[in-house]
Formats: C-alpha cells, structure tokens, sequence
C-alpha cells in the first residue's frame, strides 16, 4: 500500500501545482489594464492605420479631427465632443464615461445601425473599408465604457475577446411612401466578394402613370459603400436592359466595356457619396419625373476583407403637388477630369464652368475621395466674382447646402472647383473609378 500512497501524494501534488498556474495566469490576465488591450488589440490594428487614424498627417485627418495612436487615443476620446453633424447636434461625446449607448465611438462600431434610431445620420460603419470589429472586440469596448472608461479599469475579461465573428450592420429598410406621396426604387441585397470593389447599375422605370414632382430624395445604404447615385438617360432611345444588375469591372478587376459605354449616357438625378442622406430642395423647386422615367440606380461598395459581404440600397422620392411647384429643377453635373496627384504630395485644382444662360443654383454638393482635403466652390465672373459659396472638407458626408435665394448667374458667368488633395500613399493618384483614384466633381440643382 505503501507505494499506492506515494503515487496518490505525488498526483494530489502536481493536481496543486496545475491549479495553482492556471489561477496564476487567470490573475495574470485581469491585471492588464482594459484600455491598453483597446489600445494594442483594436485600435493599433484596425483604426491607428495610415490614412485612417494614425496621425494629424493622415488625409483624412481634416474630417475628423481624431487621432487614437498609442499614448495618444485615450485624452482624444473621453469626455470629447462629437464632431459627426448629427452627433453634435445630439451632443454626444466621443466616450461618455458610465455610458456606451451615448458614446458616438459606441455608434460607430456598433453591428446594429438601428440602435440610435432612424433619424441620425452617423455615417459609415467604422473601421472603413470592411475591416470590420469582431463581436467581441465591439462588446470589450461597450464593457469598458459602462464600466466608467478609465484609464486604469481592469476588470474586463479577456475571454469576450474570443468572439471572432465579424460585426457586420444590417440595415433597416427604408418606409415605402404612401402612393400619393412619392415612390421607392431599391437594389436588393447581392454579394460584395472578399478582397474586391463592386460598383453596379440597375435600371428600372419609375412607377408613376403621369408627370410627378419630387422635392425631395432620402436614401439608404449598407456599409463600406463609396456612394450610391441616380442618374437619368441624355438619350432615352438606346437604353441598358432593365432589372439587371451590371458590373462595371469584371471578377478579375478588368474594366466592363459594355457598362463602361452606358455610364456615357447618363445625366446626375440625386445621390452622392453619403449613401444615407436626405436631401429637400427649396420651397416651390422640384424635379419633374415623366411617366416612366428610366433610371439606373448606381451602388459602389469596397471590400477589403476576406468575407464575403453584402451591397444593399433604398431610395426614396418624395412628391409633391403639381399646385405648390413654381421652378422645375435641373440636374449640375460638372466633373474636373485633370487631377493627378504625385505621392506624398499635396496639390490643388481650379476649374471653371460657365452658363450660357441665365442660371439660378438653389443647391450644391460635392465629390471626391479620400485624399481629397477640401472642396470650395466659388462664383466666377459677375459682379461677385470670386465669392467662395461652398465648402466641404469631410468626403465621406459631403455637406448639401440649399439656397432658398438662388444664386443667379448671367450668361458667360458660372462656378469654379477648387479642391485641394493630399496623397499620403506612396504611388500617383489620378482621376479613376475605384476608392483608391480621385475624383472632383460638383452636383447640384438649378432652374
């Protein structure tokens, strides 16, 4: 029995010597301070990038102001006001202590678009690009905010950091408006495959049996969409099959000739870069839609992950009585095609385009991508020549300014884009149709 006994000490022994570890490193990892896994885990990996977050040198950094590299994100977070339009003006902050359903970081990486209800506009889904969070990463971060956003709190356990499925928003669609008030086109859901840009048209007709007039136009879309876009048809004669989606690159990133030759033939209706905007003209302006109107609906979505994920897009037109119109709008589609931008550099670029007849702009937007720091719009000619009208800085929101008084301008007069890029990347960029091209291009209304 003797040796029985020794051998049941030795195993009660090492059974100690197991646990006593095991507890050992569980102690461990609750000693590592909560906001230093954010820091290293999350925010290094997934924010803190190059031309993202990373520094005040980012392109970007101009939009939004916020820096979360390592020493630098936690001061830049709690208790800071919320530069987002719409998170202003709910007075959010950046992190509220006690408090992650009021946090727009929270917002920001959130899987579920709807939390914050139908009617802020918070933009895309962060990290951009489809570099989604994980579940856990999202749920660690929430943790760490109810918990008081300190700078010393430890208490949050790594193991939900074990979730790794990818946190993906869906979205909510769009009300249909009633049929005496408007219309609904959509593009319903189609696969975005991994490591790819996907940019497609659908055309459909609009529903309606007589003339209508829209005065306003609400959309919605999926996140890591570069924009989704309306257009009409110069020439309505020669026109792409309806109801089917068409790519304008092919699986193997080659351009679609067939796709690319229709875009030739289209005219800006509405839409732009901010895939969830909503948008009204001035009282008594709207835009006269004929009996059914062929349109073709254009989503441009990005991937840079190895998920499959998924393009989704709504669009509302809201109609109003043909007694209330007294101005038929039209559609400004002025597009600057000579921009190249050297790496590393920052260049701006100046193009005029004049009216040959009298024209009253009663609202103005802009378009470019990511390099893009600034875009001013100014009054060229005339007695108010020079008079900057427009400015947007944020790519991403493209800032819609209306005109209830409308800017006239006499024949030969017109408007000048004025953008100013910096090309953080280390190769040439110029005019082009992916995320990673530019583009300078002024959408507007007028009558």
């Amino acid at each position: 029995m003797k040796p029985l006994a020794s051998i049941l000490g030795l195993l009660a022994i090492l059974f100690i010597a197991l646990n006593g570890c095991e507890k050992k490193s569980d102690t461990k990892s609750t000693e590592e301070l909560s906001f230093e896994i954010i820091e290293d885990q999350i925010l290094a990996t997934s924010c803190a990038t190059t031309g993202c977050h990373a520094s005040t040198a980012d392109a970007s950094y101009a939009q939004h102001g916020l820096v979360l590299s390592k020493g630098n994100a936690f001061s830049n977070l709690v208790g800071k006001m919320a530069k987002n339009q719409a998170a202003a003006a709910l007075k959010l902050q950046l992190v509220k202590p006690f408090d992650a359903d009021n946090s727009f970081l929270f917002h920001k990486i959130s899987c579920q678009a709807s939390h914050h209800g139908s009617s802020a506009n918070f933009g895309s889904q962060m990290p951009l690009g489809g570099n989604y969070l994980t579940q856990g990463q999202v749920e660690f971060i929430k943790r760490w905010i109810n918990a008081g956003a300190t700078a010393t709190e430890k208490s949050i356990s790594v193991s939900v950091l074990k979730d790794s499925s990818a946190c993906q928003q869906d979205i909510t669609p769009l009300a249909v408006p009633a049929a005496d008030k408007g219309f609904q086109m959509k593009i319903d859901l189609f696969d975005v495959p991994k490591n790819f840009e996907r940019e497609v048209f659908y055309r459909v007709n609009t529903p309606n049996a007589a003339s209508v007039y829209v005065n306003r136009i609400e959309m919605k879309g999926r996140s890591n969409s570069h924009h989704f876009v309306v257009y009409g048809f110069r020439n309505s004669t020669v026109l792409p099959q309806p109801n089917v989606l068409r790519d304008i690159r092919n699986l193997d990133g080659s351009l679609n000739l067939k796709t690319a030759g229709e875009m030739q033939n289209h005219i800006f209706f509405g839409g732009g870069t901010d895939v969830n905007s909503d948008v009204t003209l001035p009282p008594g302006v709207a835009l006269k839609v004929d009996p059914m109107t062929p349109l073709d609906l254009n989503a441009h979505y990005f991937n840079k992950t190895n998920l499959l994920l998924k393009g989704e897009n709504y669009v509302n037109f809201h109609t109003i009585p043909v007694s209330n119109v007294q101005f038929v709008a039209k559609t400004l589609d002025l597009n600057n095609l000579d921009i190249s931008i050297p790496a590393g550099q920052r260049k701006t670029f100046s193009k005029t385009f004049t009216f040959t007849a009298v024209t009253r702009v009663v609202m103005l937007t802009s378009h470019f991508h990511r390099f893009g720091e600034k875009f001013n719009i100014k009054i060229a000619g005339g007695p108010r020549n020079g008079e900057l009208v427009y400015t947007n800085t944020d790519w991403l929101h493209p800032f819609v300014k209306s005109f209830p008084t409308p800017i006239v301008l006499q024949p030969g007069e017109g408007l000048t884009s004025e953008v100013t890029y910096f090309n953080s990347s280390s190769k040439a960029v110029a005019f082009g149709l992916t995320s990673e091209d530019e583009m300078n291009i002024i959408f507007g209304y007028y009558y």
